[in-house]
C-alpha cells in the first residue's frame, strides 16, 4: 500500500498548491521575509514605525455556513468570510491586520475548491492591507463526507499600547451608532438552516417577495469587514468602544466592552431589519429576543462614541460612504443590555 492508497493523494497536493502560491504572492507586503512555503512565516514590524506596538491575535471558523457554500458552489466566499470576520475581531481592540493564517481541511482536496477558497481569502487579504502569510491544508479521508471541507483562519495585527480600545471610557450619555451588515455574515446559520429548509421547506433557489437574490444567495453573501472605514477614527481616538456583532448577538456581546457601571438601551425601531432575518423569524417561529441573541439583525458593527464627538464621527462615516444608524444610548446601570421598541 501507499499513501494514496488510503485516499491522501500527494500530488494532488502539489497540483492544488499551484494556483495557491499564485494567490497568497499577490498579498505580499514590505514586511514579508521570506516566500511561500517555509515552516514558518516570517514578518517584520521594522517598517511601521510604531513606538510601543502591541500585538492582537484572534483565530475563528464560518460554521455551518459552508454547507449553503458547498452546496452553491460558491466556493471563493468562504475565504472572503474568515478573513474579514477575523479582521473585525481585531479592529474592535484598535488593530490594523499585518497577516492571516489559514487552515482547510477536507476528504478530498479539490485543486478547484482549494483554488477558489485561497482566492477569497487572497481578495479579502489584498482589501484590507493584510497578507496571506501561510496555512495548512488536511487531506482527512473518512472524516470528512465527499464534497465537504472546514476552514478556520487566524490573524495577527498590531496597534500602539495607547491606542486600545478597551470600552473603559463608555460612560452614560455615550451614543451608539450601528453599521449595517450585509446579511447574516457568519453567525446563526444552524438555525436559518433548519428554520428555512427543514421547517419551512424553501430551496436554495426559492425566491421570495422582497428579496432580490434567492433564498441561497442572501445567506451566501460574505461577511463584510469595516477595518477601512474605521481605522482613521480608531487612530484620531474619537471611538469609545467597538462591538461586533456576531454569535450570541447583542446579548452576548455587548457586555464584553461595558464598564460595570452602565447599561446600554437598543432602540429595535432604529433601523430597518433586513427580510432574510423576518423570513428566518417566520419559519422557524423564533421569538424576538431569540432572534437578537443569534444574529446581527442587519447591523454588524457598533460605535460608543462621546456625544462631543458624534458630529465629526459622523462626518467621517459619510465621507466613507457609509451608511448608519443611531442605535442607541448609553445610561447608568450594571452591565445589562435592554431593547426599546
Amino acid at each position: 500500500m501507499n499513501y494514496a492508497d488510503a485516499g491522501v493523494s500527494l500530488d494532488r497536493a502539489d497540483q492544488a498548491m499551484v494556483g495557491v502560491k499564485k494567490s497568497v504572492r499577490t498579498t505580499f507586503n514590505e514586511g514579508v521575509l521570506g516566500d511561500v512555503g517555509n515552516f514558518g512565516g516570517l514578518f517584520t514590524l521594522n517598517h511601521l514605525g510604531l513606538k510601543d506596538p502591541v500585538l492582537v491575535s484572534s483565530v475563528d471558523g464560518v460554521g455551518t455556513k459552508l454547507k449553503v457554500d458547498i452546496e452553491l458552489g460558491t466556493h471563493e466566499l468562504p475565504g472572503q468570510d474568515i478573513v474579514n470576520h477575523c479582521c473585525n475581531d481585531i479592529l474592535v481592540q484598535g488593530a490594523r491586520p499585518l497577516f492571516f493564517l489559514d487552515y482547510v481541511a477536507t476528504g478530498r482536496l479539490e485543486p478547484g475548491v482549494m483554488d477558489s477558497l485561497v482566492s477569497g481569502m487572497s481578495k479579502a487579504c489584498r482589501e484590507n492591507d493584510l497578507v496571506l502569510i501561510g496555512g495548512e491544508t488536511a487531506e482527512m479521508p473518512g472524516f470528512y463526507g465527499p464534497g465537504d471541507y472546514d476552514i478556520s483562519g487566524t490573524i495577527v495585527g498590531v496597534v500602539e499600547r495607547d491606542n486600545i480600545i478597551d470600552g473603559k471610557k463608555i460612560k452614560p450619555g455615550s451614543i451608539i451608532l450601528g453599521l449595517p451588515s450585509t446579511g447574516l455574515h457568519t453567525n446563526g446559520y444552524s438555525l436559518a438552516r433548519k428554520a428555512l429548509f427543514e421547517v419551512a421547506k424553501y430551496k436554495l433557489d426559492s425566491h421570495v417577495d422582497g428579496m432580490d437574490k434567492t433564498v441561497g444567495e442572501a445567506l451566501a453573501v460574505p461577511h463584510r469587514s469595516y477595518y477601512k472605514s474605521l481605522i482613521e477614527l480608531v487612530n484620531k481616538k474619537k471611538l469609545q468602544g467597538l462591538v461586533h456583532v456576531t454569535g450570541s448577538g447583542y446579548q452576548g456581546n455587548i457586555p464584553r466592552v461595558l464598564p460595570d457601571n452602565v447599561d446600554v438601551i437598543i432602540d429595535r425601531t432604529s433601523w430597518n431589519v433586513p427580510t432574510i432575518f423576518q423570513l428566518i423569524q417566520e419559519a422557524g417561529s423564533v421569538e424576538k429576543d431569540e432572534m437578537y441573541s443569534t444574529f446581527n439583525m442587519g447591523i454588524g458593527m457598533l460605535l460608543f462614541v462621546d456625544s462631543s464627538d458624534r458630529a465629526e464621527v459622523e462626518a467621517h462615516l459619510r465621507a466613507k460612504g457609509e451608511t448608519f444608524y443611531h442605535v442607541g444610548e448609553v445610561v447608568a446601570g450594571s452591565k445589562q443590555v435592554k431593547f426599546k421598541d
